[in-house]
C-alpha cells in the first residue's frame, strides 16, 4: 500500500496537531518550558487575550499535556498554577526542533534569542533525526516509510 492510498483518518501526525497544532499553544508550551506557570504571566509575556488565553489552556489540561496545581499568594484567593506533565516534557524535542530550524531560515541577523546549552559540558543542544543502529543525523532519502500496523486503506 503506498502513501496515496492510505486512509489519513488516524493519522498520529493529524492528532497530534489536534492538540498542539494552533500557534498559541505552541507559544504557551515554549514558556512553560522557560518557567512560566501562571495565567497572568502567559498573557503579560504572549500579549494575547484572556479568553484565547483560557481556551488553549483548557484544552492543553484536558489532553494531560499541563496539569494545574493550586497556590494562594498571602491575602488573594485560591488560583492555579500550570504545569508540564510527562506527556507535555515529551513535546521539548518537538519545540527544539522548531527553534533549530527558526535559527536556520528565518533567525534573526545577530543570533538566536535564546541559547540551550549543555548544563554539563556547554555544548549546543539541537534535535537530530538518528536511527537506533549506527547511524546518526538521517536525511529524509535516508530512510525507508512503510505502512505500520494501524494502516488502513484510503476510500
Amino acid at each position: 500500500m503506498k502513501w496515496l492510498e492510505m486512509s489519513t483518518e488516524n493519522c498520529t501526525v493529524q492528532r497530534t496537531l489536534d492538540v498542539v497544532g494552533e500557534k498559541w499553544t505552541l507559544l504557551i508550551l515554549r514558556d512553560a518550558f522557560n518557567g512560566v506557570r501562571r495565567f497572568d504571566d502567559f498573557r503579560r509575556h504572549m500579549g494575547l487575550s484572556e479568553a484565547v488565553l483560557a481556551g488553549r489552556l483548557r484544552k492543553l489540561v484536558a489532553a494531560g499535556v499541563l496539569r494545574t496545581v493550586p497556590y494562594q499568594e498571602q491575602g488573594s484567593r485560591t488560583r492555579q498554577e500550570y504545569r508540564l506533565t510527562r506527556k507535555g516534557r515529551d513535546l521539548w524535542p518537538v519545540l527544539v526542533a522548531l527553534r533549530q530550524w527558526g535559527e536556520t531560515y528565518v533567525g534573526d541577523a545577530e543570533g538566536p534569542v535564546l541559547d540551550i546549552r549543555h548544563s554539563d559540558c556547554g555544548a549546543p543542544v539541537q534535535v537530530v533525526v538518528e536511527c537506533s543502529g549506527e547511524h546518526a543525523a538521517l536525511t529524509p532519502a535516508e530512510v525507508t516509510v512503510l505502512p505500520g500496523p494501524a494502516a488502513r486503506p484510503h476510500g
